[in-house]
């Protein structure tokens, strides 16, 4: 659908990185997240059914979105490598937040958000989110965006 590509081509956007809990975390580059709700606060991702992640976020009670800070380290590893084959967290500082979800420490700023329910949308599956803490970010923070990830090859293509 040619049409709509020339739409979503002038879209810029945020991108994040989501983690899962587990005995082995999970975490992925998401480029489809938003807030969808003020009161009471809700946030949304939506994570690819090809993802290694998929799985782990089906399973888990919550999960962490990080804004990711300027630069390609934590996009092309978390965006550039799979799961499958590559332990991301043992390559980056992180720790156990609220409910056992991984925390980025280099993002500039995360939340980690109870699961309230799950929808099927077509090749990605939507986690609605309630934060549950938050690592609230410095003065004048700078964050990655999709059109600064575009020339990352995903590691586990759709």
């Amino acid at each position: 659908m040619g049409e709509f590509d020339a739409f979503t081509d002038l879209l810029d956007y945020p991108v994040y990185v989501v983690t899962a809990p587990g005995r082995v975390p999970a975490g992925c580059l998401v480029g489809f997240a938003g807030q969808c709700s003020i009161d009471p606060v809700r946030f949304v991702v939506w994570i690819s059914k090809a993802n290694h992640t998929h799985g782990a976020a089906l399973a888990a009670a919550a999960l962490g979105v990080h804004l990711l800070p300027p630069g390609h380290g934590l996009a092309e590893l978390f965006g550039g490598r799979t799961g499958d084959d590559t332990d991301k967290f043992a390559e980056v500082e992180w720790y156990r937040g609220p409910y056992g979800v991984p925390v980025l420490p280099a993002a500039p700023a995360w939340f980690v958000g109870r699961v309230l329910d799950r929808a099927d949308w077509g090749d990605h599956t939507g986690l609605l989110l309630s934060p549950v803490a938050v690592g609230a970010p410095p003065a004048g923070a700078e964050v990655l965006s999709y059109r600064d990830v575009a020339d990352v090859d995903a590691g586990h293509p759709a």
